[in-house]
């Protein structure tokens, strides 16, 4: 049984990589991607709106405004309540939970969206790694090993040019492909 399972495995992140490639990953970078040294969860709770992004197709239909608000809960997980506005001006919503992977500073979490009682299948917990983020938590970068996705996110609905630019910088040299970055708009 481990022999199979070890084996759909290493078939499965075959399939991530090939999929990896073919969403934007620049085809050059072969080195794994590193994520922060270490996160203070604490730190990290509260708003963070949505500078940029990869697309991808669970936010499809969001056009602006898109944020997350994270809260720590009792049990020592994370309550992540993601909104955005549609193209209609209608607000949509979508409430999960987030998962410390490692020790208590593992910048590396798993987020879920799918309803609590399926939380024991693994396929419905998602890599949320923060790959970058400035020492006053106002400037983060997320993504997963497999540079699938990618979101740029800042504490204040807009950030400078400057540290736009620096941030990009730091994220082509992680292997990232800037020409599918996309800005979402943040109305006041």
């Amino acid at each position: 049984m481990t022999l199979k399972f070890s084996a759909a495995r290493r078939l499965l992140n075959l399939l991530l990589r090939l999929c990896a490639c073919s969403a934007g990953v620049n085809a050059q970078t072969t080195a794994p991607l590193t994520n922060i040294a270490a996160l203070d969860v604490r730190r990290y709770m509260g708003t963070w709106y949505e500078i940029a992004k990869y697309p991808n197709t669970f936010q499809k239909k969001c056009v602006s405004g898109t944020r997350a608000d994270y809260s720590l809960q009792a049990n020592g997980r994370l309550s992540v309540v993601n909104r955005c506005l549609q193209e209609v001006g209608q607000l949509r919503e979508a409430i999960g939970e987030a998962r410390q992977i490692g020790p208590a500073t593992s910048p590396q979490l798993q987020v879920r969206f799918a309803p609590a009682w399926l939380s024991f299948i693994p396929m419905v917990w998602g890599n949320y790694w923060v790959i970058d983020l400035d020492p006053g938590y106002q400037v983060a970068a997320v993504s997963d090993p497999t540079r699938q996705y990618l979101w740029i996110l800042a504490r204040s609905r807009e950030i400078s040019p400057q540290t736009y630019a620096d941030l990009s910088a730091r994220l082509e040299k992680k292997g990232f492909d800037l020409k599918k970055v996309v800005r979402m708009p943040q109305p006041r």
